[in-house]
């Protein structure tokens, strides 16, 4: 991961064993009847290379989380134990499928929010963050398993794994990348230390 000097949402926080918490995917496998929770090893290891110790965070945590401004949940209390510099939101999954997962990243903002913590959404990652802040995905055609020229901030050359991009920039975002048809690629908040990507930055990306 050469282009690592890019992650500005990494800012002062790389440092050997500095915690971030990661949102997991959900699968449901018919033949055992068990909805299992799992992240590609490359995500962790490419965090690892960037000085990050990655957490798991079950989606489980959602059932036991309380309403917001009420007591500290039992996620927000797990956070605070661990210590946690950061939250990275993993892909996989489209929006609305297992909405404990929904709700469980949605805590995991709220917490980043309220703490001024930076935040990475991959690809669902990102799609989430639009639609916290009120913006609709739409269907897109040639972006799964597509390699895509970025342009903007940020250029260069990426794989897509996604049926679904925003449908707009979200108020309070900014536009870091496009792709070739228009699509936005990357957005990253004006005030806290945010960023989305539709890009998995574990699989093969070559920046310029």
């Amino acid at each position: 991961p050469s282009h690592s000097y890019r992650l500005c949402w990494t800012k002062g926080i790389y440092n050997p064993m500095k915690f971030v918490a990661l949102s997991l995917r959900l699968d449901f496998y018919d033949d055992r009847n068990e909805l299992r929770e799992g992240v590609d090893q490359k995500l962790i290891s490419w965090l690892s290379f960037l000085g990050l110790t990655a957490i798991p965070i079950s989606n489980s945590l959602a059932e036991n989380a309380l309403p917001q401004n009420t007591d500290a949940s039992q996620l927000d209390n797990l956070l605070d134990e661990i210590g946690v510099v950061g939250i990275v939101l993993s892909g996989g999954n489209n929006l609305g499928t297992y909405p404990n997962r929904d709700q469980t990243e949605l805590n995991l903002l709220n917490y980043a929010e309220n703490k001024n913590l930076p935040v990475l959404g991959i690809c669902r990652g990102m799609q989430l963050m639009a639609s916290r802040a009120g913006v609709d995905v739409m269907r897109v055609n040639g972006h799964a398993n597509t390699e895509h020229l970025l342009n903007g901030e940020i250029c260069g050359s990426v794989m897509s794994y996604h049926d679904f991009a925003i449908k707009k920039c979200p108020r309070d975002y900014r536009v870091l990348a496009q792709s070739e048809d228009g699509s936005i690629e990357a957005i990253r908040h004006k005030s806290l230390p945010w960023e989305g990507w539709m890009w998995h930055p574990e699989r093969r990306t070559i920046f310029s």
